[in-house]
């Protein structure tokens, strides 16, 4: 095996393993619905459009043939979905969280009809569905802001995963170089924001570490 193939392979599996640690990081949020049996503090929308997400990746994957991208997104389909259907289990309101996920699920497929019967070009529809998938990718990240702000505002970081920020970092990483490497900027370019945010997040946590948050909440007493 020549050495490009052994970095491409290591390259490989690193964005399995970090994409997956990155998605396993919501069996915490189960675990605490299973516990109290309630969803208290846990966020249904990332659970939806994580799904969506993946959902749009594994198509893109097939589509251009890439058994990374297809075992990373099928596997985080799934676990989305079991977060969804534990959510919806605990949820008293499920006629909000039935909407929104008919809503979604409606454009997925809207978007499904238009790549598979009115762009017939399989490399128009690489093209179109990898430009789709990057913007809904990159708002994804740039979403939490408003809560980068809160922290700021209250000088905690109560609010953030520290695990779930190293995750990000690690397989928005691997991602960039297996896009770069792959000379594929729908890959790249929507992974660098991040890397980014993540730099952020970690920043925060230095900046208002727990000693600090204490202080802060005697403060506030």
């Amino acid at each position: 095996m020549e050495a490009g193939d052994v970095a491409d392979s290591l390259l490989s599996g690193a964005c399995v393993l970090f994409t997956l640690a990155m998605f396993s990081t919501g069996l915490s949020d189960l675990r605490h619905m299973q516990m109290t049996r309630s969803v208290d503090s846990v966020q249904f929308l990332p659970f939806l459009t994580t799904d969506v997400n993946n959902l749009g990746w594994l198509s893109y994957g097939v589509l251009k043939g890439d058994g990374t991208l297809i075992v990373v997104n099928t596997v985080g389909a799934v676990l989305q979905t079991l977060y969804i259907l534990v959510y919806l289990h605990y949820c008293p309101q499920k006629h909000t969280v039935l909407l929104q996920t008919a809503t979604l699920l409606g454009v997925l497929l809207l978007g499904y009809g238009y790549f598979w019967f009115l762009v017939p070009d399989p490399e128009v529809q690489l093209q179109q569905l990898g430009l789709f998938c990057s913007i809904f990718t990159i708002s994804m990240y740039l979403s939490p802001l408003s809560d980068l702000a809160k922290v700021i505002q209250t000088k905690s970081t109560k609010r953030l995963s520290f695990s779930l920020t190293i995750a990000t970092l690690l397989a928005s990483a691997s991602w960039s170089l297996y896009g770069f490497r792959h000379k594929d900027p729908y890959i790249m370019v929507p992974n660098l924001p991040g890397i980014i945010t993540s730099f952020i997040r970690l920043w925060l946590f230095w900046k208002y570490r727990p000693a600090q948050d204490r202080n802060y909440r005697l403060l506030q007493t």
